[in-house]
Order: C-alpha cells, then structure tokens, then sequence
C-alpha cells in the first residue's frame, strides 16, 4: 500500500490539514504545500513556510505527520525548503474566498504591496460590509502576516492579510 499509494491521494489526505492561525485555510489553500513524492520507501512532504520564522510551521508539520499516520503511513519525512520564498500570489482563489469569509481581507492580487513605500494606502475591501473606504491602524494585526485596518463605513475592525 505505501510505496504504491498514488500521490493524489496523499495530497487527498493533506488537504484536510489546516493553518493552525487561520483554520479555514488548509496547507493547499496557502500553496505552502510545494510538493509530494516517494523516494524508495520514504514519503517526502515538502512545505515552505508563509515567512522564515512562522510559528505556525512546527504545529502544521506535526499535523501533517499526524495525518500520515493515521492513514498508515509511517516512513515520513517532512522537509521545510525557503527558496523559492513563499509569496501570497500561492495563495488559491478558493482560500482568498475563504479568508473573506472568515473576516480577513484577502491580500491584492500583487506580490507587493509598493504603496506603503511612497505613503499611500492601498484600497482594501472590508470583508463585512466590501467598502473599499477603509484605514490601516497598525502594519501588525493578530499575527505578523496580518495588518490591522477599520472600515470607515461600518466601523468594523478587520486583519488584511499582506502581500508578501
């Protein structure tokens, strides 16, 4: 069974481990999964981390271990590789819906964001209400890959994901 076991249904199994910090994105809805292959007997998982030092790799390779065995398999290697770096543009267009959803902004379509560097905001959508008239209160929101923005409309607070 393993060493046979075709790749789509490993990724089948990988796409129910989810980003412990925003839980309705799985690891494929992030494109942090990079790739899936046998060598010999052993399962490479190869990840890449949403941003060097991101606390939420330790507790997403343990799930993804996890998940393994409880489908029987036990020769895993889980491998983090930095480069090419991650960037937002990986991110699906089912998990950019499912991050609105949740009340995130999902990041601009653009790898980076160039505005903040000549003093302009970028127009980010409120996920509640989708007015575009919003404010960034802080580059940092619940978490470093966040920024904390309010909308101006329904005075909501929101994270935005950033581009990276």
């Amino acid at each position: 069974m393993k060493g046979s076991s075709k790749i789509e249904d490993i990724h089948t199994i990988l796409g129910h481990v989810v980003d412990p910090e925003i839980p309705v994105l799985t690891i494929e809805d992030l494109g942090i999964l990079r790739k899936v292959e046998w060598e010999g007997d052993q399962l490479i998982v190869t990840i890449t981390p949403t941003y060097s030092g991101c606390p939420a790799m330790a507790m997403i390779e343990k799930e993804i271990y996890g998940a393994l065995k409880n489908e029987g398999y036990e020769n895993v290697l889980v491998k983090s590789v930095l480069s090419p770096a991650w960037t937002t543009d990986w991110l699906s267009e089912d998990g950019r819906r499912k991050l609105e959803e949740f009340g995130i902004a999902p990041p601009l379509h653009a790898s980076a964001d160039k505005k903040i560097l000549l003093g302009k905001n970028a127009h980010i959508r409120c996920p509640r209400c989708k007015s575009e008239n919003t404010e960034m209160k802080s580059q940092f929101g619940s978490t470093a890959c966040k920024a904390l923005y309010v909308c101006k409309d329904c005075k909501e607070p929101f994270d935005y994901f950033k581009c990276l």
